[in-house]
């Protein structure tokens, strides 16, 4: 999508480690006119699928979905928490996530009673490199027994394996900006 590349080009920051910083316009600071033409590439990309639900993971995920939604019918957004809360009821589905760019372990939760058997998902959200994320989430449609459509992800970076796994494995994976390369000491972006 070239609106969100031009924005990376723009506004993206490399670091050393392979970290692309976005949150002038992503997961910090929301850029919502941006969010919304995502929503409308990716209700394109999916465009005759049946979409109950959109599915992410909290905090950076949540803000791209909800505006997503509106492209989709205003369907539900469930998200997935990665804390404890004395609010959260009833019986749950549990795994484990890495964060790539935390270098730690979260353990992601989601009430059953948010994903039924039967249902159709797409999952939404801001970065894609390892996968581990995803292949959490999806781990909880797996249990849950919900059809998973696709997968729209902002940013994927390309030269890691994540999105290549999850092809392979049979996912239609929609990223709107593919990351081929990117030098943190001359801040150049290369795009698939």
């Amino acid at each position: 999508m070239k609106e969100l590349e031009d924005r990376i080009r723009k506004d993206g920051i490399v670091r050393e480690g392979n970290v692309l910083k976005v949150d002038n316009f992503l997961n910090h600071q929301c850029d919502v006119s941006l969010y919304d033409q995502m929503g409308a590439e990716w209700a394109r990309l999916f465009e005759g699928k049946r979409i109950d639900k959109i599915l992410t993971i909290e905090t950076s995920g949540i803000g791209i979905a909800c505006v997503a939604s509106q492209h989709f019918g205003s369907v539900p957004v469930v998200f997935a928490r990665k804390t404890e809360s004395t609010n959260l009821d009833g019986e749950q589905y549990r795994t484990e996530i890495r964060s790539f760019t935390k270098n730690r372990v979260y353990n992601v939760i989601v009430a059953k009673r948010f994903l039924n058997p039967g249902e159709h998902v797409i999952i939404i959200d801001d970065f894609l490199a390892m996968g581990c994320a995803l292949n959490g989430l999806l781990e909880i449609c797996d249990e849950a027994g919900v059809v998973v459509e696709g997968i729209g992800i902002a940013i994927e970076k390309g030269f890691q394996p994540g999105g290549k796994e999850l092809r392979e494995r049979g996912y239609q994976v929609e990223s709107l900006a593919i990351v081929d390369s990117m030098d943190p000491e001359t801040g150049d972006i290369v795009f698939a």
